[in-house]
């Protein structure tokens, strides 16, 4: 731990110390229908000036963005923009625009024409006469010269998901597993697939290949991700950098679901985790009025946040590796059916920011204790960056250290956490925050 002197007051010190992160936290939107909504006219706004989402965003401390790609036709897109878009042609110019604004950049290939879930792999049409080991090259060279486009452009992928919510597997029925495609045989097919993109895409990046992230939609189910990921790791012995959960409270559960799941999976496989997908609504026209405790308003998103980070940031090992949320530009378009996630995005019905996104953004900022005195109170603040962090005091410094838990009522306002403590007259008081 790094231990810094921050401020000394007559009465206290205040220190900070806290865990050095293996790679900086990820506070990550994705923005894969952007360019979709400002051509159907939406705006996007700050204090009521219309600028770029993604610039606005990043002023929010937001410091990485998704994109989705899907393997569809320029026809396809056509016929149907909402659905079939995202496609090369769409994606890569958004993808310059996301790194000319100084963001890292998570390419999610969907390896389908359309949405990939645990419910729809569709092999894409163009592949669909394609044997087995057809596919598995066809795997290799998509993937390849998909990232070679992006790294031409300027806009080389940081993190890469390799497939999207594959907790049944991908290009069914070849890589399909669990139900009736529960063998050894389709795993290994599976397996093979994935080795397949993921060799495609080091091909294409050279020495500068992205991190490999293999994302499932179980993050509030542990059993169903440690059948997945034993199978995967432990038998398959697929290698990849990150694992990935979709986690939607209003259908996977309360947080504490996550909190197991993200905490067995980090002392089985020793992976740094992220939450890919997730979302909350500023407001209750769309979705339940009161998810767990917490309602569906602006001051519910904001609530939602701050929960959602202390719960990601207190995995162990230091394995945390970020968040995102999805659908942060959505707004209502008439025609669109939006699945109400046009509530739950970091912008209100008339385009401009929410609250929800600066506290969202302050996830990626290093945690400094504040202070603040007033008479023979102190109050200490610090930023959703230490978020699961402890705050703990102590009566003097090292050797002679011993640090205790701070009990006294810590309360979130959006962006920040702070405390109010009794300074005691006479006695010197050291605060920091550290892991548990």
């Amino acid at each position: 731990m790094n231990l810094r002197t921050t401020c000394l007051l007559t009465l206290a010190v205040l220190a900070f110390a806290a865990r050095v992160p293996a790679a900086p936290f990820l506070a990550g939107t994705d923005l894969s229908l952007l360019a979709f909504f400002e051509s159907n006219g939406i705006a996007y706004k700050n204090n009521g000036q219309t600028g770029d989402a993604i610039l606005i965003l990043k002023n929010e401390g937001v410091n990485c963005v998704r994109l989705r790609l899907f393997t569809s036709s320029a026809a396809q897109a056509q016929a149907d923009p909402y659905d079939y878009l995202n496609n090369l042609a769409y994606t890569v110019p958004l993808a310059v625009r996301v790194k000319n604004a100084g963001l890292k950049f998570l390419l999610d290939f969907h390896y389908s024409d359309t949405w990939a879930d645990p419910a729809h792999q569709a092999v894409p049409s163009a592949w669909t006469n394609l044997t087995f080991l057809q596919l598995v090259q066809q795997m290799h060279d998509y993937s390849s010269n998909s990232i070679a486009s992006f790294k031409s452009a300027g806009a080389m992928p940081d993190h890469v998901q390799v497939g999207n919510e594959i907790t049944s597997g991908l290009l069914w029925p070849y890589g399909e597993v669990g139900g009736g495609y529960e063998t050894s045989g389709q795993w290994s097919q599976l397996a093979r697939l994935l080795n397949a993109a993921m060799q495609g895409i080091r091909d294409a990046a050279g020495t500068n290949a992205p991190q490999m992230i293999i994302h499932i939609d179980q993050g509030g189910d542990w059993a169903t991700t440690e059948w997945f990921f034993d199978n995967l790791v432990q038998t398959q012995h697929v290698q990849f950098d990150l694992i990935g959960e979709s986690y939607y409270p209003y259908y996977a559960g309360p947080l504490n679901n996550l909190k197991n799941c993200l905490t067995n999976a980090a002392v089985r496989y020793g992976k740094p985790l992220f939450v890919a997908e997730t979302a909350f609504p500023w407001t209750n026209s769309y979705w339940t009025t009161n998810i767990f405790g917490i309602p569906g308003t602006t001051n519910g998103q904001l609530q939602y946040v701050a929960a959602l980070a202390g719960t990601v940031r207190s995995v162990p090992g230091n394995l945390s590796a970020g968040i995102f949320w999805w659908g942060t530009e959505y707004q209502g378009v008439r025609g669109v059916n939006e699945a109400g996630y046009n509530t739950a995005s970091f912008f209100d019905a008339g385009g401009n920011v929410l609250p929800a996104a600066n506290a969202f953004g302050q996830m990626s900022a290093t945690p400094f204790l504040q202070s603040q005195r007033s008479g023979t109170n102190l109050t200490l603040q610090w930023s959703l960056g230490g978020a699961g962090l402890v705050l703990a005091a102590a009566a003097s410094l090292p050797p002679t250290t011993l640090w205790l838990p701070v009990t006294n009522l810590i309360q979130s306002t959006g962006a920040f956490f702070n405390v109010t403590l009794p300074l005691n007259a006479g006695h010197n008081c050291f605060y920091r925050l550290q892991s548990n």
